[in-house]
């Protein structure tokens, strides 16, 4: 059986965004066309490669003067749906990205990560505007940032708990910094 594949040519909506506090929060992906949405979860970690990797294509369209985008392309993103994100379409394991020439749209291919060895995992085609992309990425950065905050000696997150830096010596174990 062959995974099921949704195709949004083009996307009409795409957002990210996430669910839970810090330290304990989901990421999704979600994105919108021809009537339907999808919600793909991910790891914090998917989503800021996601960013990083958008914003390092648009970097070589621009410089190859193949595409540059303005800050007026970019819409504003909606916000995740929490209903839909609460049931993902799938768990995403793999992102490719690329660009087409032909419609001057931004591809994403992204795979979902098979949770049983009976299972098929999805698969997402995306044609996204490089405006509607490099809002994506600025959200992307914007919903990591929201996370715990960093400490300035081990650089790990620091829980509302507490935190215990092993670059302190075992001074303020316990006490969040």
């Amino acid at each position: 059986m062959s995974p099921e594949l949704y195709e949004f040519n083009p996307v009409s909506s795409i957002t990210i965004g996430s669910i839970g506090r810090p330290g304990h929060r989901t990421f999704f992906l979600q994105v919108s066309g021809e009537g339907r949405t999808i919600s793909l979860k991910m790891e914090k970690e998917q989503v800021a490669a996601l960013a990083h990797g958008i914003d390092r294509i648009l970097e070589e369209l621009e410089q190859q003067e193949v595409r540059p985008t303005s800050a007026a392309e970019e819409p504003e993103l909606p916000e995740l749906d929490e209903q839909e994100a609460e049931f993902p379409t799938f768990v995403v394991g793999q992102i490719g990205l690329g660009f087409d020439q032909t419609s001057r749209m931004m591809v994403l291919v992204v795979q979902g990560f098979p949770l049983s060895e009976e299972e098929e995992p999805g698969m997402a085609r995306l044609w996204v505007s490089p405006g509607q992309m490099r809002a994506l990425s600025r959200r992307a950065k914007d919903v990591v940032a929201q996370g715990r905050p960093i400490c300035p000696l081990c650089h790990q997150p620091i829980d509302p708990e507490g935190h215990f830096c092993p670059r302190s010596n075992g001074h303020n174990k316990g006490q969040p910094m």
